[in-house]
C-alpha cells in the first residue's frame, strides 16, 4: 500500500498534492449521527441557503422538467440564455452556463491560469480563488485585508507582469463586505488601461440579490465597457435552487468563446435549467427572500450586540461574527444541533460564520450561543 502510494504521489503534480480539500458546510445527516440526535431538531445554519427553499413556482416547473429526465438537457442552454439576455441586456453569446458559479470560477481558472502565471486575490475571499490557483499550478498573490474586506488599491499594485487573472467578490464571502458601484468602475479602468487584455478581472456576485435597493448597480454595463471583465452569478442563494448547481457569467464574445471551448457540453443538468427560468421570472419571490433576509439580519446583530460581540457588518445572507475561541463554540454548538460555518481556513479562527435563517431557527441560534458564552 505504501508503494502504491509512493508511486501515485510520484505521478501526480506537486501542486495538486499540496491541495486541501474544500471542507463545505457539515451536513443535518452527518450531526444527527455524529451526536446522537433526531435530523429533525437540527439547525443548519452553515452554507449560505436560502431559508425558504425554492419558490412554488420553480416546484412546479422542476415537476414539468422530470418528466423528460430520460432526455439529454440542452447543451447550450438556449432558453435560459434568452431570458438572460432580456434581463440584462446582452447577447446571448455573451452568456455561460455553470454547474453553479463555482463551475464557472473553475472554468475561468482552466483557462486562463498555469504554472509561470499568478492570480491575485484578497484575503479572508472566497476560498475557491485559492484552491483555483492552486490547482492549475499558477502563483498565488493574495492582498491583505482591510477591514475585512478588499483593498481595491493594493491589490492593483500587486498585479504583476505575468499576472492573468483577479478575482473580486462583491458582496465577499465569507465577510460580508461590499464595494461601491463608482470603486468598481474606477479600479476596473485603471486595471484595463495599464494591462488591457493581458488580465482578465472575475466580479463574483454570488450574493449581489441580498444588496440593499441603493447599492445594487448594473454590472452587466460595465461588461459592455471592459472587454477583460467577467461577472458571476448564481441560483444557488436568494433564488434557492443550491441543490441544483445552476449559475451564470457575463463577459464579452471573445471571452466567452473561450469558455465554452473548455466547459462540458452537458454541464448543467435540464431540472437546472427549467428552475432557474422559473427562479428568474418570479420576482415576488425574490423579494420576499430579501426582506426576510433583512430581518433576520437586523434580530441577529441585535443578539450579537447584545452579548457584547463585535460583527462584521454584512450585505449577504450571513454574518462573520468574533466569538474567541470559536473551535470550542462551534463543537458546543454542534452538540445543541446547531450548525453554523468556522472560518479558520479563511485567517479567521476567532470568527464563525452565520447564514441568516428563519426567524425559529435564528432565535434557537441565538440562545444556544447565549447559554453558550454565559455558561
Amino acid at each position: 500500500m505504501t508503494s502504491t502510494r509512493a508511486a501515485l504521489e510520484a505521478a501526480v503534480a506537486d501542486h495538486i498534492l499540496a491541495i486541501a480539500p474544500y471542507q463545505p458546510g457539515k451536513p443535518v445527516s452527518e450531526i444527527a449521527r455524529t451526536f446522537g440526535l433526531q435530523e429533525s431538531s437540527i439547525v443548519k445554519l452553515a452554507s449560505n441557503e436560502n431559508p425558504l427553499g425554492m419558490a412554488d413556482s420553480v416546484r412546479a416547473a422542476v415537476a414539468r422538467a422530470v418528466q423528460e429526465l430520460g432526455r439529454y438537457p440542452d447543451p447550450n442552454g438556449f432558453d435560459l440564455k434568452q431570458d438572460l439576455s432580456r434581463r440584462y441586456q446582452v447577447p446571448a453569446d455573451w452568456i455561460t452556463l455553470g454547474n453553479g458559479s463555482n463551475d464557472l470560477l473553475e472554468l475561468i481558472s482552466l483557462v486562463l491560469l498555469g504554472p509561470g502565471v499568478s492570480c491575485v486575490y484578497a484575503e479572508h475571499a472566497f476560498t475557491v480563488y485559492k484552491l483555483c490557483t492552486q490547482e492549475r499550478g499558477a502563483r498565488h498573490i493574495m492582498v491583505p485585508a482591510v477591514d475585512y474586506g478588499h483593498d481595491l488599491d493594493a491589490m492593483l499594485a500587486a498585479i504583476c507582469a505575468d499576472t492573468r487573472l483577479l478575482f473580486i467578490a462583491n458582496p465577499n464571502n465569507p465577510t460580508g463586505t461590499f464595494l461601491p458601484a463608482e470603486q468598481i468602475d474606477a479600479f476596473l479602468a485603471q486595471v484595463w488601461e495599464r494591462h488591457g487584455r493581458q488580465l482578465t478581472v472575475v466580479l463574483d456576485e454570488a450574493y449581489n440579490e441580498y444588496l440593499a435597493p441603493e447599492l445594487r448597480f448594473d454590472s452587466a454595463e460595465l461588461v459592455r465597457r471592459y472587454p477583460n471583465l467577467i461577472v458571476t452569478r448564481t441560483f444557488s442563494k436568494a433564488y434557492g435552487l443550491a441543490g441544483l448547481r445552476i449559475g451564470y457569467a457575463l463577459a464579452q464574445a471573445e471571452l466567452t468563446d473561450v469558455l465554452n471551448r473548455v466547459r462540458q457540453p452537458f454541464n448543467v443538468n435540464s431540472v437546472a435549467l427549467e428552475a432557474a427560468r422559473a427562479a428568474l421570472a418570479d420576482q415576488d419571490f425574490l423579494q420576499r427572500s430579501y426582506e426576510l433576509n433583512q430581518s433576520g439580519k437586523q434580530f441577529l446583530e441585535q443578539c450579537f450586540e447584545s452579548l457584547g460581540l463585535d460583527y462584521v457588518p454584512s450585505h449577504g445572507n450571513f454574518i462573520l461574527v468574533r466569538v474567541g475561541d470559536a473551535a470550542a463554540i462551534n463543537l458546543a454548538l454542534l452538540k445543541q444541533g446547531v450548525i453554523v460555518r468556522p472560518v479558520a481556513g479563511d485567517g479567521l479562527p476567532e470568527h464563525l460564520r452565520i447564514t441568516i435563517g428563519l426567524p425559529e431557527e435564528n432565535q434557537r441560534f441565538a440562545q444556544a450561543l447565549a447559554g453558550i458564552l454565559q455558561a
